[in-house]
């Protein structure tokens, strides 16, 4: 009987030294290099080495060792095909019937604190994924793994069936390729950045399986949570679950839109988030304060919402928690007490998350669209008081000022038309994704009603019609800030005069669709 052969060369070592050793039982001769083959031969385990194969020393600092015939045709030749049988005897080529590899680490190497340039490039590796591309193409004979968790399942095939299946044997494959793929797409990603590539004729995007969940937006759609290869400190998906039922699809957006709201603010904030719109956002010297704001902006639309808070909860806040039906909260931690009020409620999700990191984004956001994806920035521009411009006679009050300022970085994560009613320290009203902006106005002024003294009003968008700036000036509101533009806007502007409305323009607008 032919002697079978291994190569096994993995920069993840764990588990390898027992699935050798099991490859070993059934009569596999292994071949191996570097550390692999340090770490097997102290473990006992006999192997060949690189050398041993190709008859030709390892060379260029060890970039080049396994790029050579003896090993790519032994991985290539298709048993099956009698002329590549006899060409593999012509040169003494061996057929290699498994590739055990795993890839430099070139994303490790990329999070190391002040790594330099030319260690990340010495961690790309060539001869890896050309040996796995390789096995992978001739499935039809060569068993090729990438993943310590098939290990188990392909030893067990060879113990029962003398070989891998054939069936297997294209699984990994499939899964070998996506690890190529996903390794390159790393690659592809640091070096377009580092050459100031914005717009690359190819996107090549990898995320990696975080969770499979049990049904997307609605029971009847399939999903699952991938998150970005490279973590974010500040995203949903570097949360920590201390307790509750797994997150949903419609969880996981909710508490996205949650965090991209409170990162705006350095005080203590509460947010409250309902189908991606806030219901309610408060700024208090404590946490209990914010969130009481927070609550008393929208006491029914709260019901069933996503909490954030940018400090630790402590027990009197989970007090005041515990009396709401949650689906999540997420702060930087919970105190011991309020950590054991809150968990005895068993269907609330509580988070932790690393409140400190909020300037941690990559730059672009992506879109899925029938047929593409749009790519955009994140809309993180940080606006100042300096350049806005007040239009109107009647210039706003200090404390306007503050209100109006909350208000705006409040608006700009309501779908849009978007309309935000709001003090200094608490949203009073919300109207969102409407068809017209004096729907979204007449919302938020209803919403707030018997709270408007001394209310301000901030839109996502220009009033192209001074009939919005009449409803709020109808309403008692004496502070609007939008971000103008329109060709209309004298008429808003006169109409302000008209209600002794302070009204400031941006000049920056935030949709939000």
């Amino acid at each position: 009987m032919t002697t079978k052969r291994a190569l096994i060369s993995v920069s993840d070592k764990t588990g390898v030294v027992e699935f050798s050793k099991g490859l070993r039982e059934l009569g596999y001769e292994i071949i191996s290099t570097g550390g692999t083959q340090k770490a097997l031969e102290e473990a006992g385990i006999t192997t060949l080495n690189i050398e041993d194969v190709t008859h030709f020393p390892e060379m260029l600092d060890g970039r080049v060792k396994t790029l050579h015939p003896m090993i790519h045709g032994g991985l290539l030749g298709k048993r099956s095909l009698s002329t590549h049988v006899e060409t593999m005897k012509e040169h003494n080529i061996i057929p290699i019937d498994l590739v055990c590899v795993n890839l430099y680490p070139f994303k490790e190497t990329l999070e190391k604190p002040g790594v330099s340039e030319d260690e990340i490039i010495e961690n790309i590796d060539i001869g890896g994924p050309s040996m796995l591309r390789s096995a992978s193409k001739n499935f039809e004979s060569v068993t090729v793994v990438v993943e310590a968790s098939d290990y188990e399942t392909v030893l067990a095939e060879i113990k029962e069936f003398k070989e891998t299946t054939l069936e297997t044997r294209k699984k990994l494959a499939a899964k070998a390729f996506r690890h190529t793929a996903s390794y390159d797409a790393l690659i592809a990603d640091y070096l377009t950045k580092s050459v100031g590539v914005v717009e690359p004729e190819n996107l090549s995007l990898t995320f990696e399986l975080q969770q499979s969940l049990r049904y997307g937006e609605n029971s009847h759609q399939k999903a699952s949570f991938y998150a970005d290869k490279q973590r974010k400190p500040y995203a949903i998906s570097s949360a920590k679950q201390l307790h509750g039922k797994e997150l949903s699809f419609n969880n996981i957006k909710d508490a996205d839109a949650c965090l991209r709201i409170i990162r705006e603010f350095e005080r203590p904030a509460a947010v409250a988030v309902k189908h991606m719109n806030p219901c309610g956002i408060g700024l208090g010297e404590t946490i209990f304060e914010a969130f009481n704001y927070a609550y008393e902006s929208d006491p029914v639309s709260i019901f069933g919402g996503i909490i954030a808070l940018n400090r630790e909860v402590d027990l009197e806040t989970a007090e005041k928690l515990s009396h709401i039906f949650l689906e999540i909260i997420i702060a930087p931690s919970f105190s011991k007490e309020a950590f054991e009020l809150l968990s005895q409620k068993k269907n609330i999700r509580l988070l932790t998350l690393d409140m400190t990191a909020t300037d941690s984004t990559d730059g672009k956001e992506y879109t899925s669209v029938l047929g593409g994806i749009l790519v955009q920035e994140y809309d993180e521009l940080k606006e100042s008081r300096e350049n806005f411009e007040v239009v109107t006679k009647r210039e706003p009050t200090q404390e306007e000022w503050e209100a109006l300022i909350f208000a705006y970085k409040s608006v700009k994560h309501v779908k849009s038309n978007a309309i935000v009613v709001a003090n200094n320290h608490q949203t009073l009203g919300v109207g969102a994704g409407q068809m017209n902006r004096v729907g979204s106005v007449q919302i938020a002024i209803e919403q707030a009603k018997e709270r408007l003294d001394g209310a301000v009003l901030s839109s996502d968008a220009f009033f192209p019609m001074s009939d919005s700036v009449e409803t709020i000036g109808e309403a008692g509101i004496k502070a609007i800030i939008q971000p103008g533009g329109s060709i209309k806007d004298q008429e808003s502007i006169d109409m302000a005069d008209k209600y002794d409305i302070a009204m400031v323009f941006t000049k920056v607008r935030h949709f939000k669709h």
